[in-house]
């Protein structure tokens, strides 16, 4: 591995999108699915049911999506927002049924300015 991609593994970032939220009224299951819906237009993907994640190319674009996602905030239930590296991402152990599963694909995004 050479030193420029052993670098973007830590200034790549991914941006993980944890939340409970009450769906036991019409209103907080629509509010709730509003909310994954805003996470989905701003380039989220479901990881489980409640975790979202983002691939970010810089610390930077991080912060951008962060902040949108603490603007979309739902007025009830729990939301955590962590930010961690390509390098931690990539470690992650995935299994499914006690067998061990595929790594999501890494996004290649194209960033416009």
């Amino acid at each position: 591995m050479n030193y420029l991609s052993r670098l973007n593994q830590y200034k790549i970032m991914w941006v993980l999108v944890f939340f409970d939220l009450p769906t036991g009224t019409a209103k907080e299951r629509k509010q709730a699915s509003l909310f994954r819906k805003r996470l989905i237009q701003d380039g989220f993907s479901m990881f489980q049911f409640s975790i979202y994640v983002r691939h970010c190319p810089s610390r930077e674009n991080a912060e951008v999506h962060i902040k949108r996602t603490k603007s979309m905030l739902p007025p009830n239930g729990q939301v955590a927002i962590m930010q961690i590296t390509d390098k931690q991402f990539g470690m992650i152990e995935i299994f499914d049924q006690k067998k061990e599963a595929e790594r999501p694909p890494i996004v290649q995004q194209l960033s416009l300015f």
